[in-house]
């Protein structure tokens, strides 16, 4: 058989897609794709993250099986290879009487999300104060606003902004040591630290940033131990007149932090991110449609905007469905089909949101216990039993993380899974208990 040339399948998918499809996406998504073997087994491609995985497998199904080998599954014949993200330079700590290096520090990954840029962050009246005083941080670290706390519901654009300050300097600030992490990544830098006894060269890495930005704070609360190692971090960067950025699910003053925390929390600029207007709605959507390559008509866009409206996130998800039901079925969207094929998003994005609160009243009365109980460390049977019903009915209910309903109960997330598995372990054979569930649950749904 004659050797094929290198990236031929590959090439060809790419100039019939390059036909059907705008030039935003094209250069979002396939551009950045490497083809590293392509031959009759099959190809390797090494793509950026595992987003353009799940694009490329969910948009273009059909067309990489007419192009490239199959397999006995009828799906195409694709090895994904992700690649390694940059690592972020090694910290060094200078003598100072020379440049010589006197010890090296670990080295810590730093993911950005590459199109969570200033460039693409669609700005409206909620989020506008937000957004320059990210802009104003990234200009100028230190010296406009520190720290900055952006605080704002799920999906309203925190770790946007967030990631869109470590882009910006690390292009414009090439010297400045920047770090941008996640809470719980944090606890488990520490954790880790602590197993291989590495303490000192963690604390040594974190307090020699220039710039620290951390997402999703909320997930420290009732952790004592890591909410002390963070502060003290925080309290040595401020020290030294360094940049600290932070997001949140809720202002400082309704955290269960300590007040010494929260009252640092609150030295410099908090910010708000709303919920996005009509207008700002629909220009998310217009912007996430071109991204897909997908048409999305003025008429259209405000009345997927006007029933989808607490979450950009839902907004993304919407683009995704029609964009997949629209390439699988070859049809126009319009607002008969938005309505068919987003029919059960529509409806949950009309629902009021189950409250952890509520959930616990139900089960409460239900068991004739007290929600003060439930909220407790009691371990007698009684308070037991309906304490890991209302997990298991918050996790049912509730689309949060486990970490995120964890921190609602004060308790660990593997605490929560352990009580899902027990009562889904129990409901099966236990009636009277699976007609308790089913009570607390329509008494949540009243």
């Amino acid at each position: 058989m004659v050797a094929r040339e290198l990236g031929s399948n590959w090439d060809q998918f790419l100039e019939y897609v390059k036909k059907n499809c705008s030039v935003t996406a094209f250069q979002n998504w396939l551009a950045p794709v490497k083809v590293l073997k392509d031959d009759e087994d099959g190809v390797q491609l090494e793509v950026p993250n595992i987003f353009v995985q799940d694009y490329l497998l969910s948009n273009y199904n059909k067309e990489l099986c007419s192009f490239l080998p199959v397999k006995s599954d009828n799906d195409p014949a694709i090895e994904f290879i992700v690649k390694e993200p940059a690592k972020v330079p090694v910290v060094r700590k200078l003598n100072l009487l020379s440049d010589t290096p006197v010890h090296t520090e670990p080295e810590y990954q730093m993911r950005l999300n590459d199109f969570y840029t200033f460039d693409n962050y669609i700005e409206g009246p909620s989020n506008q104060f937000a957004k320059s005083a990210a802009m104003g941080v990234a200009r100028r670290p230190s010296k406009s606003y520190n720290p900055l706390f952006l605080h704002g519901g799920v999906g309203l654009g925190k770790t946007h902004l967030l990631h869109g300050i470590g882009h910006y300097i690390l292009e414009h600030h090439k010297k400045i040591r920047v770090q941008c992490i996640t809470t719980e990544s944090f606890i488990n830098d520490l954790v880790d630290s602590l197993r291989n006894k590495s303490v000192d060269k963690m604390k040594r890495f974190y307090r020699s940033l220039d710039v620290l930005l951390i997402d999703d704070i909320q997930f420290l609360q009732n952790r004592l131990n890591f909410e002390e190692e963070f502060c003290n971090t925080f309290e040595s960067l401020i020290n030294q007149n360094k940049q600290i950025v932070i997001t949140s699910d809720k202002p400082p003053s309704q955290l269960k932090l300590s007040e010494r925390l929260v009252a640092r929390m609150e030295w410099g600029l908090v910010a708000h991110v709303g919920i996005p207007e009509l207008e700002t709605r629909v220009a998310i959507l217009q912007y996430k449609a071109e991204q897909k390559g997908l048409s999305l008509s003025s008429k259209v866009a405000f009345f997927i905007a006007e029933h989808i409206y607490s979450n950009v996130r839902q907004l993304e998800g919407v683009v995704n469905k029609l964009s997949a039901h629209c390439r699988l079925l070859n049809q126009e969207v319009t607002e008969d089909l938005v309505e068919r094929a987003i029919s059960q998003m529509l409806q949950n994005s009309t629902q009021e949101k189950i409250s952890v609160e509520q959930i616990l009243k139900s089960v409460a009365a239900v068991f004739q216990v007290k929600v003060s109980d439930l909220r407790g460390n009691a371990r007698t049977k009684g308070i037991v039993l309906p304490r890991q019903v209302a997990m298991y009915l918050a996790k049912e209910m509730i689309n949060e993380s486990l970490m995120m309903l964890a921190t609602s109960f004060g308790k660990t997330h593997s605490t929560i899974l352990h009580a899902c598995k027990n009562i889904e372990s129990k409901v099966g054979n236990d009636n009277i208990l699976k007609r308790q569930i089913d009570m607390a649950r329509r008494n949540v749904n009243i």
